[in-house]
């Protein structure tokens, strides 16, 4: 050990800027830190089952560490999710199918992160198939919550949220396609950001969803800070990303654009009509709006466009335009995992049986109806070409609104505090507030800001929701007993705008710092 007067404890609780600063003017070694992270995250993972194996080649990569000194995340250990491809593991998606296939060679996002000088050290676990917001599967088991034990730490990227929101990672590298990064990040306290879709490359990533093109996924970093996320994606953006990945778009990462403390326009809705938040998720929110008010910011009612017919019609359509078949198919081979609850049922229930169910509940229930309507995919190539069509245009009108009301970014409730087990797999319809984004492939970001209070709690009780269905029922039995909880909100901007969205959330972390500490003054 090179730094014996370096306590672990008191390395892995450095903010990233600190430990980058310490380990570029030498007071500390790259070892010492990897050392610490391991330790600190082995200890955590008996607890949480955040961890599906540890990497050992980063101890073999300290011996040519020094080569990477210019790089911006020299000697910074990082946690990627069990679907990011290293070379020599699995990329197994908690499925059974996809077991002793182990990777060929490094993803690009791996390769990037080694020569900018970083040490990806563990891989974290994930829901079977990806395609959930949960965290469980056959293989690695269910992962808990850092915050609290009886809780989900959300997923698909739950392994990482909770190593990083319990302190045994610093920077992570998650996978967003309806929610992933995003929902983690807010049930587990942390910061996770989503970017435009092909800004950092996906080469090299696992999916249960191959070749569906409807709905992007994204692959986005996650922290402890806004600071951190915005470091990763600055070390991410450089020429060697551009010249291993050409699909990717040169853009490098423009640092005017994050640092700018120009005032914004702002857009901003409470609920988007298809699920009503829950009493803390409105709270954060309307607390934060009021604080970037009082900072000088303008802000402009937002109305999102068409929720219900977009998320059914084009979301759920899109994403199982094959009526879930290849999903499916991945999850044949095994056992399911109870966090899935009806989904597989659902999903493998034969198409007629559907429209009939979906027909039969209608009057009853029209928003689980028509989200089971959504499941039945398409019948042709030409029907998926007009949903793209369709997809196209909607993205086009959402769009035209920003243009119209003139706004920079906007501010949106996230989906929290995080849910009692089991829940997720049953519950579609609060995903109206991240995955609608998804869809839409504008960049999105998650900052915590409050945590539940014992009104909060108190309020569950007058909780109705937006139709009165099951999924409302459902909702309050999952967010139940939460004080303490982190509650986070949700900020957007438009796409290839990714340096905004970025900027927003530094803003509203800061002024929610600092409104903290006028309180305890």
């Amino acid at each position: 050990m090179q730094n014996p007067d370096f306590k672990s404890s008191s390395i892995v609780s450095l903010s990233l800027p600190e430990l980058t600063g310490k380990l570029k003017d030498g007071s500390l070694q790259p070892d010492t830190v990897l050392y610490a992270f391991m330790e600190k995250a082995l200890e955590l993972n008996k607890n949480l089952n955040c961890s599906t194996e540890i990497i050992m080649e980063s101890v073999a990569q300290l011996k040519d560490i020094s080569a990477q000194k210019k790089g911006l995340l020299y000697g910074v250990p990082i946690s990627i999710k069990d679907n990011i491809g290293y070379e020599g593991h699995d990329t197994s998606c908690g499925v059974v199918s996809k077991l002793d296939q182990p990777a060929l060679m490094d993803s690009v996002m791996v390769t990037v992160l080694k020569k900018q000088g970083a040490i990806p050290f563990i891989k974290t676990n994930i829901p079977q198939g990806l395609l959930n917001y949960d965290c469980g599967n056959p293989i690695y088991g269910q992962t808990l919550n850092p915050n609290n034990l009886q809780k989900t730490p959300g997923g698909s990227s739950g392994g990482e949220a909770a190593l990083i929101g319990g302190g045994g990672s610093i920077l992570g590298i998650g996978t967003d396609i309806g929610g992933s990064i995003r929902i983690p990040a807010s049930f587990c306290g942390i910061c996770g950001f989503k970017p435009t879709a092909k800004r950092l490359s996906l080469q090299g990533m696992s999916s249960c969803v191959r070749g569906q093109k409807s709905v992007l996924s994204s692959t986005g970093p996650m922290g402890r800070d806004v600071e951190s996320l915005a470091l990763c994606m600055r070390a991410l953006l450089c020429q060697d990303m551009f010249s291993m990945d050409p699909t990717v778009p040169p853009i490098p990462f423009n640092q005017e654009v994050y640092e700018s403390s120009e005032p914004l326009r702002i857009g901003y809705y409470e609920n988007d009509g298809y699920h009503q938040p829950s009493p803390s998720m409105a709270r954060a929110f309307r607390e934060t709006k009021d604080l970037l008010e009082r900072a000088g910011h303008t802000l402009v009612p937002f109305q999102p466009l068409r929720v219900y017919h977009t998320l059914h019609e084009l979301a759920i359509r899109g994403v199982f335009s094959d009526r879930g078949r290849t999903f499916l198919s991945h999850l044949k081979a095994g056992p399911i995992d109870p966090c899935l609850c009806s989904q597989p049922t659902v999903l493998g229930t034969p198409g007629f049986i559907k429209k009939l169910i979906s027909v039969v509940l209608k009057p009853f229930y029209p928003r689980i109806s028509a989200s089971i309507g959504g499941l039945l995919g398409v019948g042709s190539v030409a029907e998926l070409w007009k949903l793209h069509e369709n997809i196209e245009q909607y993205i086009q009108e959402v769009t035209a609104e920003w243009r119209r009301l003139n706004v920079d970014v906007l501010l949106c409730p996230m989906l929290g505090p995080a849910y009692n087990f089991l829940y997720c797999g049953k519950l579609n319809s609060p995903l109206s507030y991240t995955g609608l984004y998804n869809l839409l492939n504008f960049p999105a970001g998650v900052v915590t800001v409050s945590s539940v209070t014992e009104e909060d709690e108190a309020q569950l009780s007058h909780y109705k929701g937006a139709y009165g269905d099951v999924w409302d029922k459902e909702f309050v039995k999952a967010v139940k007993g939460g004080v303490g909880l982190p509650v986070s909100v949700q900020c957007v901007s438009l796409p290839w705008q990714d340096e905004m969205c970025l900027r927003f959330m530094r803003e509203v972390e800061q002024l929610t710092a600092k409104n903290k500490l006028a309180k305890k003054h």
